[in-house]
């Protein structure tokens, strides 16, 4: 598990492999302090493997899942990405609950400084914006956010310049793809209100008027 606060930005090193599967490898220096193979790592916001590790990179596997679901396969060899590690026990939890589970990604629509603040407004499906409300959570190419207002086919964020200092936000530009992963909170809650995603609902099961009756409300 991880809060979705960054501890660093590392570069890609390299990029290999065929069809839907790569071998990343990313240049890293405090995410290696104690680090082990098979330790966790969220680069971008996922939650990768380390398999291979020296004293200034690791290397990971990126299955085709997350290959069809990331922006990593997009990322060439120099580009920067946000790294995280797993949160320890006892640590301070500062942002929110955030799996390196990525649920899709999004399109950069505009990038607006206003004073010291950073308004980035991000394009996405109603796969994604079905479980973002004002002022919850989103993670952003692994960013904890704070989500400011949310439309139809878009929703915003605001970012201080501690974030923007400390994440790979500098190199975005409008039309970028960015990861998206929604609050957690809020996909169990459907799970318990419908008794299914809405991807997979069916007639039937979960919370219905006649259960609300038939127990008192």
């Amino acid at each position: 598990m991880f809060t979705g606060l960054i501890e660093e930005t590392g570069r890609i090193r390299s990029v290999r492999g065929s069809g839907h599967s790569l071998h990343l490898t990313v240049g890293a220096h405090l995410v290696l302090e104690g680090m082990g193979p098979g330790d966790s790592i969220a680069v971008n916001g996922v939650c990768l493997t380390v398999v291979r590790f020296d004293g200034d990179s690791f290397t990971a596997d990126v299955m085709p899942e997350t290959y069809n679901k990331t922006n990593l396969k997009d990322l060439p060899p120099g580009a920067v990405v946000n790294l995280e590690r797993t949160m320890a026990v006892g640590d301070r939890f500062g942002g929110h609950i955030v799996q390196g589970h990525v649920d899709g990604t999004g399109s950069i629509l505009a990038m607006v400084r206003e004073e010291i603040a950073v308004w980035v407004t991000v394009g996405a499906g109603p796969e994604i914006l079905r479980y973002m409300v004002p002022k919850g959570s989103i993670t952003i190419d692994g960013i904890s956010l704070t989500v400011v207002d949310v439309g139809p086919d878009r929703f915003q964020v605001s970012l201080i310049p501690h974030t923007v200092a400390m994440t790979n936000v500098q190199q975005h530009k409008v039309g970028d793809l960015v990861n998206l992963e929604v609050d957690i909170l809020a996909k169990y809650v459907e799970r318990l209100l419908t008794g299914a995603p809405a991807a997979d609902r069916r007639s039937g099961g979960g919370i219905t008027e006649a259960f609300l009756k038939e127990n008192g409300f």
